[in-house]
């Protein structure tokens, strides 16, 4: 089943001469628990791509279906909360709240939305984000490859139908973007996440199941990565 479904989605922005097409009749399908790597250079439109997946811009003509719902025929306030409840993201700067500790941090999206945080999934995170010692720690505290894992285990813990990652090795030494792209691949297989992977590093994107390229705003299709 196709979790995701991306239909002749284009973005232009200004017009007339000075019209930039940064996405030019995109169409993709993901299944579930797949994940996917994005690739481009610098203003190629993967970008732009992310931030329609994630409902944080709007195209100019095309649909986005997460889980069959067309989430830019939502009204504002029902794809704020459809947004949180079914996207993560994962960004290159990590975004973590510096007054809270790595265990508040993984659990304030469930706070934010009023819900009581499952405490048996938060301790199983903790051991597989390796990050039970430092649970009480502020993002201040910890190395850059561990703020990452807490940004991941933030975006897992809503259980989200799929997670969106920009970059995210992008302010890493090779040794830790290694560890979080195995910890990413990890959770994919382990919980069935359906992951994409915004990179420009085209050796990260082997470690997905499938790349998708982006030039000009035009995407091609890669192909599988085994």
């Amino acid at each position: 089943m196709d979790l995701l479904q991306v239909r002749s989605i284009c973005k232009t922005y200004g017009s007339g001469e000075a019209a930039v097409r940064a996405l030019q009749d995109v169409s993709f399908t993901v299944p579930k628990g797949e994940f996917v790597a994005v690739v481009g250079e610098s203003g190629s439109g993967k970008s732009t791509l992310l931030n329609m997946l994630g409902a944080l811009d709007v195209p100019t003509s095309g649909k986005v279906l997460i889980d069959g719902k067309d989430i830019f025929q939502m009204p504002e306030a029902r794809l704020t909360i459809f947004r949180r409840r079914n996207i993560g993201f994962i960004f290159q700067a990590f975004n973590l709240i510096p007054e809270l500790t790595v265990e508040q941090n993984i659990i304030f999206p469930m706070l934010l939305d009023h819900q009581k945080p499952d405490r048996r999934y938060l301790e199983e995170l903790l051991a597989v984000l390796n990050l039970r010692e430092r649970r009480g720690h502020l993002p201040s505290q910890l190395s850059g490859g561990q703020q990452q894992r807490v940004a991941i285990g933030r975006a897992l813990f809503t259980r989200p139908s799929l997670i969106l990652a920009d970059e995210p090795t992008g302010n890493l030494d090779s040794q830790n973007s290694s560890e979080v792209i195995a910890l990413l691949r990890e959770t994919s297989r382990k919980y069935a996440q359906t992951i994409i992977m915004i990179t420009h590093n085209r050796g990260i994107a082997q470690a997905a199941d499938r790349v998708l390229q982006v030039s000009d705003g035009v995407l091609t299709d890669l192909g599988r990565c085994f």
